[in-house]
């Protein structure tokens, strides 16, 4: 019965430690941006306003995270109507027919103090493409309710051609390199 009860105890200390946790995106303190060069001279920036982002991981320092990022394409805001409209259209996203942009992580490497290199599935405009991100958790605080924060800075860049985005717009007139940005705080569920 003693060992028994010994090895129930350690199951049940293995299950804390290595239990499976949920972050969600706190959407009121996060933002998913990006940027692009236009004309050769000048950097045109953007947000998604509506999207939901989580975070698995069993592990406090999240080197086993999965990430999960869905944005709902047609809440581009470049803060010109005129252009969030033409980018909403064919020329661009075409946003009535692709509505979503979704990235699900593979693999998470770990290489540094709470910096990682993230592969995973970016889909949007009908195409999906494997992409590298680089991650960086800022670190883990309690709010004033007593809920778990984690923060992250999540960049890298994709090519707007392996995806046909404004395939009509030579890089002289938009470059090809899109940057993205996000800059997130996470709430443990």
């Amino acid at each position: 019965m003693k060992n028994l009860l010994s090895l129930l105890t350690i199951a049940f200390l293995s299950t804390g430690v290595f239990a499976q946790t949920t972050w969600k995106a706190d959407k009121a303190h996060s933002q998913v941006s990006f940027g692009i060069t236009h004309m050769t001279i000048s950097e045109v920036e953007g947000l998604f306003n509506e999207f939901d982002a989580t975070i698995e991981a069993s592990e406090e320092d999240f080197s086993d995270a999965k990430y999960t990022v869905e944005i709902e394409v047609p809440s581009i805001d470049t803060g010109v109507e005129m252009r969030d409209n033409h980018l909403r259209n064919a020329d661009f996203f075409d946003a009535e027919k692709y509505p979503k942009m979704t990235f699900v992580s593979t693999s998470s490497e770990k290489v540094g103090e709470g910096k990682y290199k993230v592969t995973g599935d970016l889909t949007f405009h009908g195409v999906t493409r494997p992409v590298t991100l680089d991650v960086w958790h800022r670190g883990t605080v309690k709010d004033q309710k007593g809920n778990l924060i984690s923060g992250f800075a999540i960049s890298g860049e994709v090519k707007r051609s392996d995806f046909n985005l404004g395939p009509d717009f030579p890089e002289a007139v938009l470059s090809d390199k899109v940057v993205i940005d996000v800059d997130a705080e996470f709430k443990k569920a």
